[in-house]
């Protein structure tokens, strides 16, 4: 690596937010401290939904990102708006920080307690308000199961799109927080691109609404700020969902690869001929071999990879473009191709992609889920790069792709009970999110950033695209006390990184390694 070069900028001062500036998640508060909040949050709700004692707590310790824990003061559990709004008042006037939190499937540390503060639980706003079948909309609560919205409107033909694979258990506010995609997000859109309304709470118990039923809204446009911010701007209490047609038919083809490259290359040609499949993912020949055991799909495993490429619409639009991407994909490679003959057949080839992570726990005591994103001519150059990884790092990756849209997740493989490991899959995590960003992409699809790639953010965005992003949480939280220390990392944090360092107010980036 050649020596840091450095970058001519003015001193910047670090701008965070008192509480986001220490970042201390693992602050213990004093027994006088956590009597006082908890006596503050009796004030205003049932004993019932107060949680204190240590194995009352311990169920919120940590999100899907289970490496990083950290026991809450408390946990509250409100059931009505109001109380959300007594419960944000109270934290404000005692400066205790709050996590929101939804179903805890977050992969990203974005729940992760604050140990001195209170852990927001939305898990009972779980009602469907409203559905209006003619506007094509649903107005339901952040508890609500993505999977269960669908479920309630199957009887009108209707269902919500964005479909991540832990959406039998994670809440429609989750999605908000983290923007979450799925399988058919390249067809169908992320989270942001199927929520017209968002309505929340400021840290200072203001109702604040985000977008609206129309098609525009008099004022700025903040839904998409507010999507993905992962409860730093506003805690969420209903959201409004659009609605689509159910198609009359979906097919898949299951295409098999003799190189991963050929596989990459083909799904480039698959988006230059013009063809949006409704899903287009891919597996490497460990990840098939990994759900293939688990699921019994039938998947190639002589495959160096296998491409889903899922065409909806009526039965003849389907045929139409099935025809076409096979023709597209034996052009470029394919040894198999295998298109379902049946709804069950369909729902069989995904149900290996939909338990990858699963299958992945059958394998290792533990694994490490990255999430960035690519463009997709480089699908083929990333996965030959993470096989580098895995010999320099001593450790294996089984990698799923929404190749449509260049957002990958390998799986990095490890043992949480040997430090080392943890530290090797830390850095291994760490070199694919950089390549994501020497490569053209970012360091975040659809998981958020949270606690996980915090540091990472300080590779992709330069001191003054953070001070924009800070500004931006002040106008909404002054006093930091939203999900502090997360998704935003101040400019010590990034020093103490290494991947930028700071003298004299004045700050070096090294070079990004090339692979």
């Amino acid at each position: 690596m050649d020596a840091p070069s450095v970058a001519p900028v003015a001193p910047i001062p670090d701008v965070a937010p008192r509480a986001l500036r220490h970042e201390d998640y693992t602050a213990t508060p004093t027994p006088q401290r956590r009597a006082q909040v908890v006596a503050a949050m009796r004030e205003i709700l049932p004993e019932r939904s107060v949680l204190s004692e240590v194995e009352d707590t311990r169920p919120y310790e940590c999100d899907g990102l289970s490496a990083f824990r950290q026991l809450p003061m408390v946990v509250v559990l409100p059931e009505t708006e109001a109380q959300v709004q007594s419960i944000l008042k109270a934290c404000s006037e005692l400066d205790v920080p709050v996590v929101a939190r939804g179903a805890g499937t977050s992969l990203s540390g974005g729940s992760m307690p604050h140990g001195s503060g209170v852990v927001l639980s939305l898990a009972r706003f779980n009602r469907i308000l409203s559905i209006d079948p003619l506007a094509r909309t649903a107005r339901v609560q952040p508890g609500v199961r993505n999977a269960a919205i669908s479920e309630a409107v199957a009887h009108l033909g209707l269902y919500y799109a964005p479909d991540p694979s832990s959406q039998i258990a994670c809440s429609i506010g989750g999605n908000v927080a983290e923007n979450a995609g799925g399988v058919h997000c390249l067809k169908y859109g992320l989270t942001v691109h199927n929520v017209l309304k968002v309505r929340g709470l400021t840290i200072d118990g203001e109702v604040v609404e985000f977008g609206g039923d129309a098609l525009d809204t008099p004022g700025l446009d903040l839904l998409a700020l507010v999507i993905g911010s992962e409860g730093m701007l506003a805690v969420t209490t209903e959201v409004t969902v659009k609605l689509v047609p159910r198609p009359a038919l979906a097919r898949v083809v299951m295409a098999s690869f003799d190189d991963v490259v050929k596989a990459g290359e083909a799904v480039a040609r698959i988006i230059a001929e013009g063809i949006i499949p409704a899903g287009l993912e891919m597996m490497d020949k460990k990840a098939t071999a990994a759900v293939e055991d688990f699921v019994h799909a039938g998947y190639d495993l002589d495959a160096e990879a296998i491409l889903l490429a899922e065409s909806d619409g009526t039965p003849e639009e389907v045929a139409e473009e099935i025809g076409r991407m096979e023709a597209v994909l034996q052009a470029a490679g394919a040894t198999r191709c295998q298109v379902s003959t049946s709804e069950a057949e369909r729902l069989l080839f995904w149900s290996g992609r939909k338990n990858a992570f699963p299958a992945a726990g059958r394998l290792s005591p533990d694994y490490y889920c990255m999430d960035g994103t690519i463009p997709r001519k480089n699908l083929g150059r990333m996965l030959k790069a993470i096989a580098d990884m895995e010999h320099r790092y001593g450790l294996r990756c089984i990698n799923v792709f929404h190749a449509g849209d260049g957002n990958l997740h390998p799986l990095i493989l490890f043992d949480s009970n040997d430090a080392e490991q943890w530290r090797q899959a830390e850095l291994f995590g760490a070199d694919i999110l950089e390549l994501c960003v020497e490569l053209g992409g970012t360091v975040s699809g659809e998981h958020g950033v949270g606690i996980e790639k915090i540091n990472s953010m300080c590779v992709q965005f330069s001191a003054a695209e953070r001070a924009a992003m800070f500004a931006i949480k002040r106008a909404f939280d002054p006093a930091g006390l939203l999900n502090p220390g997360k998704a935003i990392p101040s400019l010590a944090r990034c020093a103490e990184y290494g991947k930028m360092h700071v003298h004299g107010g004045r700050l070096r980036f090294p070079e990004l390694p090339r692979f």
